[in-house]
């Protein structure tokens, strides 16, 4: 998988992204391996690097003092989230000693170093949230802690992101909100991921990938096809920034920014 990543960097580091973002394995079983991955970036390619920190398995200390080594390492910019349950868990606890939740990440974080920070943001509302309004109200307090644009799980209703984007400016939130696109290449997995985080999958997505489970190459037409076209609505709605789930599949993201009109030397 490191290998992949390497392949995937190289493969659009030409795009000239405004930010690379490594995350953990589930659980943050692989903070090691990934803050080794995240200093090799910062070190080899121009890309700039976003680390991400999650508040599962670690006391304070200890994620304080990777914060540290991100910030020796020349990383600026920090994605702050509270992670998912630890392997074996079926809800979230806050680590005994460690961060109870993202707002404390970020507010740690921020009296460390001046982070550039990204926090997640949820257009269907988070599994564990209450209500949408709590959900809301959670992100507020993660921006109101320092956060510097709010990154959103993916989706596939463009009206949601928008719906979403709207009641958040009417909450006081005013910092850049950046959906989170990914293509679907294998759509079992997707419904899976889909199921785990809350996200919808529309009825025409379904019929869309129907009786393809053994034709990679059709699945690879229309997942770009799909993004691209969901990029075009949101932009006509006035998005300008598009955070892909490349999952290391670049040529498919490549494609889709060719789509878009990004291409290498343009940016």
């Amino acid at each position: 998988m490191e290998a992949s990543l390497w392949r995937a960097v190289e493969r659009l580091a030409p795009l000239a992204p405004s930010f690379v973002s490594v995350t953990y394995g589930a659980g943050g079983t692989t903070r090691e391996r990934t803050h080794r991955t995240v200093a090799r970036l910062a070190r080899e390619t121009r890309s700039p690097v976003a680390a991400h920190l999650t508040c599962v398995g670690a006391e304070t200390g200890e994620i304080d003092d990777i914060a540290r080594r991100y910030q020796d390492v020349g990383v600026k910019h920090i994605v702050a989230l509270r992670g998912d349950p630890p392997e074996g868990a079926d809800r979230y606890s806050a680590h005994p000693g460690g961060y109870r939740d993202a707002c404390a990440l970020v507010s740690g974080l921020k009296q460390i170093a001046d982070f550039e920070i990204s926090v997640a943001a949820y257009p269907e509302i988070h599994p564990d949230a209450a209500s949408s309004q709590a959900d809301l109200d959670n992100l507020k307090r993660k921006i109101d802690a320092g956060a510097d644009r709010a990154i959103t799980q993916f989706f596939f209703d463009t009206d949601i992101f928008l719906r979403f984007q709207e009641r958040a400016r009417a909450n006081g939130i005013w910092v850049p909100i950046v959906p989170g696109i990914l293509p679907v290449t294998n759509f079992q997995t997707v419904r899976r991921f889909a199921n785990a985080c809350g996200t919808s999958v529309p009825a025409w997505m379904t019929h869309l990938f129907e009786h393809l489970d053994d034709d990679a190459e059709s699945r690879k037409l229309i997942a770009a096809t799909v993004a691209a076209e969901q990029c075009h609505a949101l932009r006509r709605a006035g998005v300008g920034e598009f955070h892909f789930y490349t999952l290391n599949r670049s040529d498919l993201v490549f494609a889709i920014c060719h789509i878009l009109g990004t291409r290498p030397g343009t940016m």
